[in-house]
C-alpha cells in the first residue's frame, strides 16, 4: 500500500494518508482502535473513575446524543425517507465495524421499531470485560437517531441481550418522555440522596458518641478520700440528664464505700427551676437509704432563694459554703484529718 491510498467498499470511501497520519471514512477524519485491548481499557478506565452505574449513563448519554447528530444529518438529505435512511445508516455502520444492525417492524405512524443488533463493537468490549449485562451506548444511539428521524423523543427497551447468550440483541423503540438528560438528573438526585443518607448516618453516629460523652461528663463521681465522694452538678438538668445522674451516682456509691456524698452546686445553671431542686432532694433521700450521708456545698444565692420559696426541707443535709469546708467536715466525722 502506498503512503496515500483510497478504497471504496460498497460505495463507502476509506482514505489513508500515512505520511500525515490521517485516516478518513467518507471524507471525515476518523480513528481506528483495537476493540479487545485499547477500547476495553478505555471502558474499564471510565468505569473505574466513575463507577459502573455512572459510566453506563455516560455511555448511554453519549450514544444518544451522537445518534441525534447522525439523524439530523440524514434529515437534511433531499427526498428524505426514514426507512431508506435507516438502511443506509446500518450499512454504513456495518462497513465501519459497528456490527450488523437490522431495523425491523418500523412504523412511521406509531413511531415504533425493533432493532436486531449482532456482534457490535460494544458487545465485544463487554464480553472482554466479563460482563453479564451489556452497556447502553449502541441501544441509546439508535434511540437518539430515530428521535431525530421521527422528530419525536424515542427511547428503548431490551427484549433480549446477546451478552446473555442470545444470537443477537433485540431492542424495542417507542415514543417516551424518558431522555438522557432526565436520566442524568435522576442519577444526580439518587447520588445526592445517598450522600445525604450517609451524612445523616455519620451525624447520628457522632451525635450518639457525643451523647455518650456528655452523659459521662455530666454525671461524674469523684472519690476524694476513703469514704468521701464528690458529685458536681453542672448546667441545667432535664429528665434524661437527671435520670443519668441519679443512676450513675447511686450505683457507684457502694463501689466507693462512700459514707459521705458531697453535692457541689456551684456549677448549676443560673436559672434554677423546681425540677433541679427536687432532683437534689431525691439524690439525698436515695443516698441515705443506702447508708450515705449527703452534704451540699456552694449553694448559689438564686438557688437558696428558690429553695426557701419552695419550702424545701434541708434537714437531711449538712450545708457548707465551700468544697473545702464540706470535705473537712466529712473527714472530721470519719475521725480523719488532712496531713
Amino acid at each position: 500500500m502506498s503512503k496515500n491510498s483510497k478504497v471504496n467498499i460498497e460505495g463507502l470511501g476509506f482514505n489513508w494518508d500515512v505520511e500525515n497520519g490521517r485516516f478518513q471514512y467518507e471524507n471525515q477524519d476518523s480513528v481506528l482502535f483495537w476493540i479487545n485491548s485499547a477500547m476495553k481499557s478505555f471502558f474499564d478506565t471510565i468505569e473505574e473513575v466513575s463507577g459502573e452505574e455512572a459510566s453506563n449513563l455516560v455511555l448511554e448519554t453519549t450514544g444518544y446524543r451522537q445518534g441525534i447528530v447522525v439523524g439530523d444529518y440524514f434529515r437534511k438529505i433531499k427526498d428524505f425517507d426514514v426507512s431508506e435512511a435507516a438502511k443506509m445508516i446500518t450499512n454504513t455502520y456495518a462497513s465501519a465495524g459497528w456490527g450488523r444492525a437490522e431495523i425491523k417492524y418500523l412504523d412511521y405512524e406509531t413511531k415504533t421499531l425493533v432493532a436486531h443488533i449482532r456482534d457490535s463493537w460494544e458487545y465485544k468490549i463487554n464480553l472482554a470485560q466479563g460482563k453479564s449485562k451489556g452497556t447502553a451506548f449502541l441501544a441509546a444511539h439508535f434511540a437518539g437517531l430515530f428521535s431525530s428521524l421521527f422528530d419525536t423523543n424515542i427511547w428503548y427497551e431490551y427484549e433480549q441481550d446477546q451478552l446473555e447468550g442470545s444470537e443477537y440483541s433485540i431492542v424495542k423503540y417507542f415514543p417516551s418522555d424518558i431522555t438522557a438528560t432526565k436520566n442524568i438528573h435522576q442519577l444526580a438526585r439518587k447520588n445526592e440522596s445517598e450522600q445525604i443518607i450517609r451524612l445523616e448516618e455519620m451525624v447520628e453516629q457522632k451525635t450518639s458518641e457525643l451523647r455518650s460523652l456528655v452523659k459521662k461528663l455530666s454525671s461524674p463521681i469523684i472519690p476524694v478520700f476513703d469514704g468521701i465522694v464528690v458529685v458536681p452538678l453542672i448546667g441545667k438538668y432535664e429528665e434524661d440528664r437527671s435520670e443519668d445522674l441519679m443512676i450513675n451516682t447511686l450505683s457507684n456509691l457502694p463501689k466507693h464505700k462512700a459514707n459521705y456524698l458531697i453535692l457541689d452546686l456551684t456549677g448549676l445553671d443560673t436559672e434554677v427551676d423546681q425540677f433541679t431542686i427536687d432532683l437534689i432532694v431525691k439524690i439525698g433521700s436515695a443516698a441515705s437509704l443506702i447508708g450515705t450521708k449527703s452534704i451540699l456545698v456552694g449553694i448559689p444565692v438564686n438557688l437558696a432563694i428558690k429553695m426557701v420559696q419552695s419550702h424545701v426541707t434541708l434537714g437531711r443535709f449538712e450545708v457548707f459554703q465551700t468544697m473545702q469546708h464540706g470535705i473537712q467536715y466529712a473527714l472530721a466525722q470519719l475521725g480523719k484529718t488532712v496531713s
